[in-house]
């Protein structure tokens, strides 16, 4: 497409005190959205939560029976739970808000002369917005610039037909905020942001950091459901056992209320949403933001994780290696460094500078340039001057491009067209028509530089003459129409991220299978496995090899072919989603790396699609569930690490509130069962929650890596929470500690001790027990005891001091109804304490797999 550049485009954009200016005046470009819940929006949440009815309701109850001590005691705890709750919940829009911020669009500028890419909403009028093909606009703007621009603005116009966009000396074109380029490059001078903008005004927003619940999320609320049906069913039957047969029935009601407090297991909502929300928290900061929460779940289930060779294994940090003429002659260069070289290879280095865009992004061509810039200083062989009039894109069928370069001389046009190519080695000779001899010839220089783990490309040139200058549409519609002559080769290295062996050994020992796809040569990409610590010995397989499989049974194929490959070259965008359907279908969980535009349809079939932050598109940053901002694969690897702690704790905190409402919900029914009066009131009850809350979603999610976390297979993507392993052992934990607790009561009524005296022993080895769950589940060896967790020591140490003041501070005392035990009730509340731990730790013990702490995993 044509290009102009009017005399008001700026190459060198706004400086820093116009930005900050402008900021101040237009505020940030952030698009209307709902206002951040306040704190009596969160209070009303909180009051609609069953257990802050329950405790109301407890408290009308014990008025109506004319016992107003208590009531205002339970009018307290209402207080203080709902003080609880409320910090949870902006622990958690804390923690989202930022993820968030950080999760934001972005765009890529000119401020002082330099590109910035910059957060979406630090975007300001009369920016310079560099426009590339998979950027999500940032703002409305005017175009100073175009080539080969289209843009994609179905979410203003519901049209979904992509729209060319040209600037001519008559018609300037804008670009709307939202809307996607889908083709080409541009730059365009930034005329709305925020609410003044077409999308502002409309007031639709873009995206949000959740699509929604998670799986885990869904079954758990539909448990809960359940749960609290029969819950309510139970209490409905003791609520008339105690009015029918006993003609109690407000005393039945405050004991259906307590029996509702002790089984209904709130907690888990809360535990997955706090989870949830730090665990994504965690997560960003080893530089992964999570997009969906699903993620979360998915990670520690990941069995293959495919990623690309380039920018995520190596550093993507490129330099010209190697320069190999048609006939053979072969330079050695430095890079940069190299300031000069023979004649003979000055044509292949110019002509490479043409088939690369002017302002490069690609590492490739930055090299290129980096190399032309010092060794063909002061040549003819560059051409500053020239103006680029077209460009032939790269395409699935042919892996070059060209571009048309409009000869000047004297700024003036001289009739002359230089077109330029790069691409694969394979599609340059097939452009330039190459003999067998000299393709066979080319494949053996290949061979030998991929073998070096360099990168190879093809270069060529044509020419066109004119007498019309103007004759743009003269210029053919193909590449393939032009009469291209072969250049020669040009390598390029790109070296291994000193970390990636060490990260890819992790992932073997987790039982997580690597496989590197690239579109490079297969003898560059089997060097780079090598180099990773990939299993290399059964080679490789290709694009074309996958292309040329028999299509009646093509996907069975292709599943054994991949079985025992580490490493796919030669490949497509189209290929990987190919492999990940494949995969799939082999019952593995894939992991999928992509940074392209034509990458999304693979990241969003993948079970975890993971899109590079650095350099990535933003189309493929929304189709991702996870971006990686540094673009290291030791990235990824370390939230697959965070993905299984996470998935480790749940299971943890779910376990321990099975436990802990055991034996609650045992002495809530027992005075029921035997007639007799309440041993836990609804106020003990409401006190046993403020140690639940915070242990199981605070304590619990702050637990660090088990020492065998990246040493064990990935669990089923279908595993429950519990399992019936794990359940058991909740149960018979809780169940040790509701025994205690019945030794403790029992013991004290049958040496004639009083009913608060007994209250005081049962309660006092109810919190001991607490405890001993919350202490006990991270005994499956010393070293998980040893190892820090602040919160849980803090947690654990606040119960045991909160138990000591409600039992010897008087006023406590009494408004609990408690009575101070003597010297040898105490002794015996530490023998059963430390039987409960005896217990809880037995049974940890029991469910840890003999071997899973060192025993390494075969690899796959």
């Amino acid at each position: 497409m044509p290009i102009s550049t009017p005399p008001s485009a700026d190459p060198q954009g706004l400086s820093s005190a116009q930005v900050e200016a402008l900021l101040r005046e237009h505020g940030r470009n952030e698009l209307p959205q709902a206002l951040p819940r306040g704190v009596w929006h969160l209070a009303l949440d909180v009051v609609q939560e069953p257990m802050f009815l329950l405790l109301i309701a407890c408290g009308v109850v014990y008025l109506l029976l004319g016992d107003v001590h208590e009531a205002l005691i339970l009018l307290g705890f209402v207080f203080v739970v709902m003080g609880v709750e409320l910090v949870q919940e902006r622990k958690t829009e804390r923690a989202l808000d930022a993820l968030r911020d950080l999760a934001s669009p972005r765009a890529l500028v000119l401020r002082d002369g330099q590109r910035l890419r910059i957060a979406g909403r630090d975007v300001v009028p009369g920016d310079l917005m560099l426009l590339t093909e998979g950027d999500r606009v940032a703002a409305d703007a005017e175009l100073l610039q175009a080539r080969n621009l289209a843009v994609d603005e179905s979410l203003l116009t519901g049209e979904s037909v992509p729209v060319d966009k040209v600037v001519t000396g008559r018609v300037v074109g804008t670009v709307a905020c939202g809307s996607l380029v889908v083709r080409g490059h541009g730059l365009a001078r930034v005329t709305a942001t925020g609410a003044h903008t077409e999308m502002g005004r409309i007031g639709r927003a873009l995206r949000d950091l959740d699509a929604g619940p998670s799986p885990l999320q869904v079954a758990t609320r539909r448990m809960i459901r359940h749960l609290a049906i029969g819950v309510v069913l139970t209490s409905l039957v003791v609520v008339v056992i105690e009015g029918l047969w006993r003609g109690q029935w407000l005393q039945g009601l405050l004991a259906g209320i307590s029996l509702s407090m002790a089984l209904l297991p709130q907690e888990f909502a809360v535990v997955l949403a706090i989870f949830y929300a730090l665990g994504a928290w965690r997560i960003s900061q080893r530089n992964v933001l999570t997009q969906r929460t699903s993620a979360l779940e998915t990670l520690g289930a990941a069995t293959v994780l495919c990623t690309d060779k380039t920018g995520t294994l190596t550093e993507n940090r490129m330099s010209v290696a190697r320069l190999i003429t048609p006939e053979g002659a072969e330079l050695r260069v430095d890079g940069a460094a190299t300031t000069e070289m023979p004649e003979d290879f000055h044509a292949l280095v110019e002509f490479a500078v043409l088939a690369s865009h002017r302002d490069p992004f690609d590492p490739m061509e930055k090299a290129i340039q980096a190399l032309a810039g010092n060794a063909l200083a002061g040549t003819e062989h560059l051409h500053d001057d020239w103006a680029i009039e077209r460009e032939y894109p790269l395409a699935p069928e042919l892996l070059a491009m060209s571009q048309a370069w409009r000869a000047l001389q004297d700024g003036r046009p001289t009739g002359d067209w230089a077109i330029a190519a790069k691409g694969s080695p394979e599609a340059v000779a097939d452009l330039c028509h190459l003999s067998a001899a000299q393709i066979a010839a080319m494949r053996a220089q290949v061979e030998r530089l991929a073998a070096d783990g360099l990168r190879v490309l093809g270069v060529a040139c044509a020419r066109s003459t004119h007498a019309e200058p103007a004759a743009l549409s003269d210029l053919p519609g193909h590449q393939h129409d032009f009469d291209f002559v072969y250049l020669g080769l040009v390598a390029l290295a790109d070296p291994l991220r000193p970390e990636v062996p060490d990260a890819i050994a992790e992932c073997r020992s987790a039982g997580i299978r690597v496989l590197m796809i690239t579109g490079d040569h297969p003898a560059t990409a089997l060097n780079i496995a090598r180099q990773a610590g990939l299993d290399h010995g059964a080679g490789c397989v290709t694009g074309p090899e996958i292309e040329a499989l028999p299509p009646d049974d093509h996907e069975a194929a292709l599943r054994h072919r991949l079985r025992h490959v580490s490493v796919v070259a030669r490949a497509t965008p189209a290929h990987k989603l190919r492999i990940v359907q494949a995969l799939q279908a082999d019952g593995e969980v894939v992991a999928m790396t992509g940074d392209g535009v034509n990458d999304a349809p693979a990241l969003r079939a993948a079970d975890i699609g993971v899109a590079m932050g650095g350099r990535g598109t933003d189309v493929a940053r929304e189709a991702a569930a996870l971006v990686v901002t540094d673009d290291r694969f030791s990235s990824i690897v370390a939230a697959v690490r965070l993905g299984r702690r996470i998935f480790d704790n749940l299971k943890k905190a779910s376990r321990y509130i099975i436990s802990v409402h055991l034996p609650i919900a045992g002495l809530s029914l027992l005075p029921v069962l035997m007639g007799g009066p309440l041993i836990l009131l609804p106020a003990h009850i409401a006190f046993l929650e403020l140690m639940i809350d915070p242990a199981c979603s605070v304590a619990f999610e702050a637990e660090p890596d088990a020492p065998d976390v990246m040493r064990r297979p990935p669990r089923r993507r279908d595993e429950s929470l519990f399992g019936s392993q794990g359940l058991l052992r909740s149960v018979l934990q809780g169940l040790g500690v509701l025994a205690a607790v019945l030794v403790a009561y029992f013991g004290v009524r049958s040496q004639g001790g009083s009913l608060d005296l007994a209250r005081t022993a049962s309660f006092a080895t109810l919190v001991l027990g607490n405890v001993a769950l919350i202490v006990g589940s991270r005994m499956r060896s010393w070293r998980e005891l040893r190892a820090g967790n602040a919160a849980l020591w803090a947690v654990a140490a606040g119960a045991l001091l909160a138990l000591l003041a409600v039992v010897w501070v008087p006023p406590l005392q009494t408004l609990f109804r408690f009575e101070v035990p003597g010297a040898a009730l105490v002794g015996q509340g530490a023998l059963l304490g430390g039987a409960m731990l005896l217990w809880v730790t037995l049974w940890q013990r029991v469910g840890a797999t003999p071997g899973a702490l060192t025993a390494p995993l075969p690899a796959r």
